[in-house]
């Protein structure tokens, strides 16, 4: 659907974004996850055309954005971080304004605008004034307005920013809804909703792209040992290291945490191949250690995040 290879963008000496090449399939919901800074809105505005890479292509569908800029911008629907909206104006008559601008033929407005007004949730604020609006019903709007013309293609850059929780599970199950016939493409630097809502994340730090796949994909990935946690009672801490070590596939034991009630945390660091919890207890219920906690740790999008873009 969309090809962009080798984007670069310099804004004088400053390279926002450094040799990004993407593959965007029909249908997907992408999304561009890095933190304040990394180029996500600047990659999102080349794609769309408002800004002409310094060097790099991008081809949508079967056409070059060099040659054939209008061609994609009508195959698109763009919503920045602050929905441009009219803020005098009432729902309702910035939506048919929106329609005729878009060319949406007189005969068939109102009918568009129901649409929308069903997909966005817009039915009890039509005849309101947008400057009255909550910025969650702002961003619905937005949302409508990117919409108008039925695009093959939605670009969203930050949508859910600065909404209240019930907001963004709103606007997320929006999002989900168009991306069932819709190519997506949102950013956001907010890990749990790319996690939900994207099929596919790609990072961005520092203008280049770290990492890429489906949130499963990217723990998979970045797993190169599993964590175990143990808390003992009745242990001391060199017998239960030099019990532990033994274990084929346990490669540390630490100690973590000594309470004043006795109480012993250690971590072990095991190799990724293969789950040695059974092991660990095993060995454990050889011995007169009491066990009191036993975890496995799980690595979570934000630890990977966090990991990759530290320097940021």
């Amino acid at each position: 659907m969309i090809q962009a290879d080798h984007l670069t963008k310099y804004y004088n000496d400053f390279c926002a974004v450094d040799s990004i090449s993407l593959d965007i399939r029909k249908g997907e919901i992408l999304g561009l996850l890095g933190p304040n800074g990394a180029g996500k809105t600047t990659t999102l505005r080349m794609l769309t055309g408002y800004f002409k890479p310094t060097r790099g292509t991008i081809k949508v569908k079967d056409f070059n954005s060099s040659e054939h800029p209008l061609a994609i911008k009508q195959l698109m629907g763009y919503l920045p971080e602050s929905a441009p909206l009219y803020h005098n104006m009432l729902v309702y008559d910035y939506l048919e304004y929106v329609a005729e601008i878009r060319g949406i033929p007189p005969e068939r407005r109102l009918t568009r605008i129901r649409e929308l007004c069903d997909l966005c949730g817009l039915h009890n604020i039509m005849h309101k004034p947008i400057s009255e609006l909550s910025k969650g019903l702002k961003q619905r709007v937005g949302l409508a307005h990117a919409m108008m013309s039925d695009p093959e293609i939605l670009i969203l850059d930050e949508p859910t920013s600065g909404l209240d929780p019930n907001q963004i599970v709103e606007i997320r199950d929006i999002i989900k809804e168009i991306g069932r016939e819709k190519t997506v493409i949102l950013s956001t630097h907010i890990l749990s909703e790319a996690e939900a809502t994207c099929d596919r994340i790609v990072i961005i730090n520092k203008g280049k792209i770290i990492a890429n796949g489906s949130a499963d994909e990217l723990k998979q990935s970045a797993d190169s040992s599993r964590t175990l946690y143990v808390t003992l009672n009745n242990a001391e801490f060199t017998h239960v290291q030099s019990a532990l070590t033994t274990i084929d596939g346990v490669t540390a034991v630490d100690r973590v945490d000594s309470e004043a009630d006795g109480h012993l945390a250690v971590r072990l660091t095991c190799t990724p191949d293969n789950d040695l919890r059974e092991a660990v207890y095993r060995r454990i219920k050889e011995t007169d250690w009491l066990l009191m906690e036993f975890r496995q740790d799980t690595r979570t999008l934000e630890t990977i995040f966090r990991e990759l873009t530290r320097e940021n």
